[in-house]
């Protein structure tokens, strides 16, 4: 599809505007921005025409506002989504489905937000990107980037996992390490690229962020041929699971499904700004986050407003999980289901486990798993020795 079809909507004020690479908020609403809440003014990106029919053999990127000639050639997406015969017996859901995005090529869905950030920036001749990161964004960047022919600037806390460090490095990203937070390696890397230049690929920031992870709630209602009943997410900022929702609104556009799917949000307990939100209805001054779930560690969820709009619009809901929980969950799907996820992933589970009980199991109900284990050897290891089942 041309990309001229396509415009941004301020998800605030429904102002529209037309795509360009410099504007990544709406600048009547960013006015009003307060340094310790989510973002305002995050812009959507819509369809400026009807949606007619899908063409033959479509795809999820035929749904993305920029044409399929500008992607770099590198397979992201199409991960699979795993019938777990063993653990669907263990806790009875004869229909548990986990969507598995550590088959991605740097091992977590993050690559679908750098894929589309990626031929976005080359259709528009830009060669660099700059992001802030706690690991799983900047390690996709760097290496969709690389397969982009793109320079990556990545911002990372210096409490990130060693080996998503390692990785980026590997892929040629330029490393910036950062002595705080995740939200003091996203206000650096904007102060960069006001000072510098370059496309800043910060999450939710940069609409094509949220845009470009809608691709996989698409793939699920492909390969299931049908809408789940329930899904699962971990969420930290938000981004992934507003692109989880706007994947299952544009198929609803298309007339693809008829109905979106019950979101379920998890959030470790040492990080849950949006949970709270729900509660309360707007977004209260932010606590310190302290979770061994790095990916899903945030202070200020920068989609926070976007997100929390879709579970009201949308009747989602959330659920939060400790550490102990995590790391439970993530020996659980090991051992039984053979899928070693990082701790933001196996959240997910976390989650499901927690809200079992009020799930009918006749359900079809999909985890989302975000990202590889391997990216996090050292939380790993501490659920094994936990439980005394690490040899030194």
């Amino acid at each position: 599809m041309e990309q001229t079809l396509f415009r941004y909507r301020c998800s605030e004020c429904d102002a529209v505007f037309q795509l360009e690479p410099a504007l990544m908020v709406c600048p009547t609403c960013a006015v009003s921005q307060r340094a310790t809440e989510p973002l305002r003014g995050i812009l959507e990106v819509e369809r400026s025409d009807a949606p007619g029919e899908l063409p033959p053999g479509w795809d999820s990127i035929d749904l993305l506002p920029v044409e399929r000639r500008w992607f770099p050639s590198i397979p992201v997406g199409n991960t699979p989504l795993w019938r777990p015969e063993r653990l669907r017996a263990k806790i009875s859901f004869p229909y548990l489905y986990l969507k598995d995005e550590s088959a991605n090529p740097t091992g977590s869905l993050k690559d679908r937000a750098s894929f589309l950030v990626a031929a976005w920036a080359r259709k528009n001749d830009i060669d660099r990107i700059v992001l802030a990161s706690t690991g799983n964004a900047g390690s996709s960047m760097a290496g969709v980037g690389a397969a982009a022919g793109l320079r990556v600037r990545l911002y990372l806390p210096a409490a990130a996992p060693e080996a998503k460090l390692v990785q980026a490095q590997l892929y040629g990203a330029e490393l910036v390490r950062v002595d705080g937070t995740y939200d003091t390696a996203y206000d650096q890397s904007l102060a960069y690229v006001r000072e510098h230049g370059g496309l800043s690929r910060n999450t939710a920031y940069n609409p094509m962020t949220i845009e470009g992870k809608k691709t996989v709630s698409i793939e699920i209602v492909r390969q299931l041929g049908r809408v789940p009943d329930v899904v699962f997410v971990s969420a930290g900022d938000g981004v992934i699971l507003s692109g989880v929702y706007r994947g299952f609104e544009d198929l609803m556009r298309f007339g693809v499904i008829d109905r979106v799917p019950l979101v379920v949000a998890v959030q470790a307990a040492g990080s849950c700004a949006i949970h709270r939100a729900r509660l309360a209805g707007r977004f209260e001054e932010p606590v310190a986050s302290d979770t061994i779930a790095d990916s899903i560690s945030v202070d200020v969820p920068r989609c926070g407003w976007f997100a929390l709009r879709r579970l009201q619009r949308h009747k989602g809901t959330t659920v939060v999980v400790d550490d102990r929980d995590i790391l439970i969950a993530q020996q659980e799907l090991a051992r039984t289901a053979g899928l070693f996820s990082e701790p933001a992933g196996a959240a997910a589970y976390a989650g499901f486990l927690k809200m079992r009980d009020e799930i009918d199991p006749d359900c079809r109900v999909v985890l989302l798993l975000t990202g590889h284990g391997l990216k996090d050897v050292r939380s790993a290891v501490k659920g094994l020795r936990d439980h005394g089942k690490y040899d030194d």
